[in-house]
């Protein structure tokens, strides 16, 4: 299995920039597509993007395309979240996401196997 460990969230004005990372432990990063979720208060966990086992493909959320940006180095288990001009309604805690599902891009949350503990993100008006 793996550990992921999110960090990099925090207090932003609308328009800002914010740049999450999720370092990952445990079994070959490789092994594993990845992606980034968020949930708001009183919504539905969501999905936001992911990338595939190399980082040769990936896939956003309508809501985010043109502002995010998912990426990966498999040398440094990491995988980043570059989030710019953000807006309140990307207030959310942000959840890094591993899954063995390699030949997919998983956008559903049944998808993913392992789970970060989150990081908040909060964006001021």
């Amino acid at each position: 299995q793996v550990q992921l460990v999110e960090s990099g969230g925090g207090l932003v004005q609308s328009g800002g920039s914010l740049k999450l990372s999720c370092a990952a432990s445990g079994r070959t990063f490789s092994d594993y597509a990845m992606g980034w979720l968020r949930q708001a208060p009183g919504k539905e966990r969501e999905f936001v993007a992911a990338i595939n086992w190399n980082g040769g493909s990936t896939s956003y959320a309508d809501f985010v395309k043109g502002r995010f940006t998912i990426s990966r180095t498999n040398a440094k288990n990491t995988v980043y979240l570059q989030m710019n001009n953000l807006k309140p309604e990307d207030t959310a805690v942000y959840y890094c996401a591993a899954s063995t599902l390699l030949g997919l891009l998983p956008s559903k949350t049944y998808e993913y196997d392992y789970w970060g503990q989150g990081t908040q993100v909060t964006v001021s008006s």
